[in-house]
């Protein structure tokens, strides 16, 4: 069985949640007998094709990306078509409405299609107006469409006005496990040390730094919370966030700064709580919250109709709160900063709620069976 993933953006360009996910459905699929391939753009595309452990990366250039969509030009649709005939089933991954325009090729309509539905387009309401047609159009033909997680699948409408019923699904994205009795890589020893982390408490806010993440509510709270608060990561609201600390006169607010994986995973061993304060649904399921509950670290949340509250279960393994509320959020930052056995309580639940929902096997086992169930309803497509 061949799968061709589809999406703007992939490794090695800098990552974000949904790139981990697409990496861990190659990852978990591959042992069950799924070759996996990516289709993406790059604005520095060569090589144009190489291997990754998980799976074959076909890239064209990203000629520019209005409002975060990558478009491409004519090498794409040709590159596309290239790998689309390579493949059993292809699997497209929203938003990105470029896909839509490749969805519309030839060589797309041949297939089996499948669609793992991330996130609503919220932002862009302008845009998301004019480009209603089209992605009505593609969630028309898509053999499956799947959510995330159950909240979203009940509370996006778009996904309740435009499918039937019996297309959409819900296969919540999972982590492989992670062996926490290997010694921590050198590399991320030194950060914790430069930072000054070693014995301190702190809170983590891991991830690209997006409008939507929340994370000024998270500075805005830092004055409340009686201990540290470390943000990992980069992105467009980097500077604003540390002018923001600093026009405050914050001293217990440490960035980081992009972070590699052994850092993070430094990061991860030794922090309190992790703090996901997304208050948009553009935040729809929270890849850091299963990485946080991998490590059995106790979440901070808001309640914004996702799947972050589906991972983070409020009382149970963390807290759930109002978006945009600092005072609600440095109450729940303290709780778990100054109480042990409150967070080592929840972190545990966190943990075992991970291995009964998240994990990379029980993802790749639906992926799996799903690719199957498109390939023997479509004539002459039985996958191989």
């Amino acid at each position: 069985m061949n799968v061709l993933h589809i999406y703007r953006t992939y490794f090695p360009d800098p990552p974000g949640g949904l790139q981990e996910a697409i990496r861990q459905i190659c990852v978990g699929c591959k042992d069950l007998g799924v070759s996996s391939a990516v289709y993406t753009l790059s604005p520095t595309p060569k090589p144009l094709e190489f291997d990754r452990p998980e799976a074959h990366v076909y890239r064209s250039r990203s000629w520019m990306a209005p409002a975060s969509c990558d478009l491409g030009a004519w090498h794409s649709l040709t590159q596309f078509s290239r790998a689309a005939a390579w493949a059993d089933v292809l699997h497209f991954h929203f938003p990105w409405p470029y896909g839509d325009v490749l969805n519309l090729l030839p060589a797309a309509r041949q297939k089996p299609r499948v669609m793992t539905y991330h996130s609503d387009i919220v932002k862009q309401k302008l845009l998301g107006a004019l480009y209603s047609p089209l992605m009505r159009h593609t969630l028309a033909t898509m053999d499956k469409v799947i959510a995330t997680s159950p909240p979203y699948a009940r509370t996006s409408e778009v996904l309740k006005a435009n499918l039937r019923p019996e297309q959409l699904k819900v296969i919540p994205l999972g982590m492989a496990d992670i062996d926490q009795t290997l010694p921590l890589a050198p590399e991320g020893s030194a950060l914790i040390q430069r930072l000054g982390l070693e014995d301190k408490p702190f809170v983590l806010a891991l991830g690209v730094l997006r409008y939507y993440k929340g994370l000024n509510t998270l500075v805005a709270a830092a004055k409340a919370i009686n201990g540290t608060v470390v943000i990992a990561g980069s992105g467009p609201e980097g500077e604003a966030l540390r002018q923001q600390a600093r026009e405050a006169g914050l001293n217990n607010v440490v960035f980081a700064g992009q972070v590699s994986e052994p850092e993070k995973m430094a990061l991860l061993r030794h922090c309190t709580a992790m703090a996901l304060p997304s208050h948009l649904r553009s935040e729809a399921y929270g890849m850091v919250l299963l990485e946080a509950a991998i490590h059995g670290k106790p979440m901070i949340s808001c309640e914004i109709g996702t799947g972050t509250s589906f991972i983070n279960q409020h009382e149970k393994t963390g807290f759930v709160i109002k978006p945009e509320d600092p005072a609600a959020l440095s109450h729940a930052a303290n709780a778990l900063l100054h109480n042990r056995g409150l967070a080592e309580t929840y972190g545990m639940a966190a943990r075992a709620r991970y291995e009964e929902n998240f994990t990379d096997r029980i993802m790749a086992q639906s992926y799996h069976d799903l690719y199957h169930e498109v390939c023997r309803k479509r004539p002459g497509t039985t996958g191989h």
